[in-house]
């Protein structure tokens, strides 16, 4: 790698371009960047979703970072993203006291160059994403799929961390999100990354983290609203010692599952009948009990099923007088 021409470089890359910047930067570029349903029924039933199985992707545009196309020439990286935006600049950054670096260029796309031990192994497609450690920095989108009931959704990013001498300890937060009727990013689940030796023995292999949303209720305050990813770098403001280094991101999966629910509790002077809805092929266990304060591990196991089609009847022929609530529990 060659260090840029500061004649033809940007001012992020200019920055970049004294002794100890530029081996920074020549470290990202080498580091081989990336509830519980009630119905009544006379007797309570209770529908509870546990878990799903797969399902199709949902579309996340520039999901491998592979727009703009950056080119194959030093210096590999450029403070640009397709379809991602990134947080506006908060109040407390002055580019002053960071080598007057813009807050825009602390996120971007870069190529992955295909140097011995350097290279991502399993990077899908020639380039990723960077993002600084610094507090309040994120790129996010909004995408056109919305959270749908019965549904159940999981969001898998490929990470790198500890670039550019990043702290042990510094954190990035993973989430999905919807917007509210003023517009605000309003988290629905998130998972937080901690950067340690153990979460991340290479720079050469993309580690996956996962967001998961259970089974999305009618009743919940985001069915029906677009979906948001958003990628946060959240080391301790209160700890500059924190701040620094860069995140390597790529991989961004977004997968639609039916959630494991029991639905159309019907009771017409027989047994309890019920039908378990799920993806095709998940195993589970119905689980039942007359006392709700009873934790689940207590309920008592009435059938372990094989959900085939991915929608299977049941009938409760031990149900007695009085309520009796049902959960399903999917089984590895």
């Amino acid at each position: 790698m060659t260090k840029p021409d500061s004649e033809c470089c940007t001012p992020f890359l200019k920055a970049l371009a004294d002794k100890t910047r530029w081996r920074i930067v020549r470290e990202l570029l080498s580091s081989s960047r990336r509830h519980l349903l009630a119905a009544a029924l006379g007797l309570a039933v209770l529908l509870a979703g546990a878990g799903a199985l797969r399902a199709g992707n949902l579309y996340v545009p520039n999901y491998d970072f592979a727009s703009p196309d950056i080119g194959t020439n030093a210096p590999y990286a450029a403070p640009v993203l397709a379809s991602w935006e990134e947080s506006s600049q908060p109040d407390w950054y002055d580019p002053t006291e960071f080598d007057d670096t813009p807050w825009t260029d602390l996120a971007g796309t870069f190529y992955n160059v295909p140097f011995p031990g350097e290279y991502i192994d399993n990077c899908d497609g020639v380039q990723a994403a960077f993002l600084f450690a610094i507090p309040q920095l994120a790129i996010y989108q909004d995408l056109g799929a919305t959270f749908n009931a019965g549904k159940a959704y999981t969001l898998t990013v490929g990470l790198i961390g500890g670039g550019g001498g990043m702290a042990e300890g510094s954190t990035l937060q993973l989430s999905l999100y919807y917007r509210d009727a003023s517009n605000n990013m309003i988290t629905v689940a998130e998972t937080t990354v901690t950067n340690t030796a153990d979460n991340f023995p290479t720079n050469t292999h993309l580690v996956d983290f996962q967001v998961q949303v259970p089974g999305v209720t009618a009743s919940d305050a985001w069915a029906g609203r677009n979906i948001g990813i958003q990628l946060l770098a959240t080391p301790d403001f209160d700890d500059p010692a924190q701040w620094g280094g860069y995140w390597d991101a790529g991989n961004v999966v977004l997968v639609e599952t039916t959630a494991l629910n029991l639905a159309s509790p019907a009771k017409t002077g027989g047994p309890m009948q019920l039908t378990v809805q799920s993806e095709p092929g998940v195993v589970c266990q119905i689980l039942a009990t007359g006392n709700l304060t009873q934790p689940v591990s207590n309920w008592t196991s009435l059938a372990t099923l094989t959900n085939l089609t991915g929608s299977l009847p049941f009938v409760d022929s031990t149900a007695g007088a009085g309520p009796r609530f049902y959960t399903a529990q999917q089984l590895p």
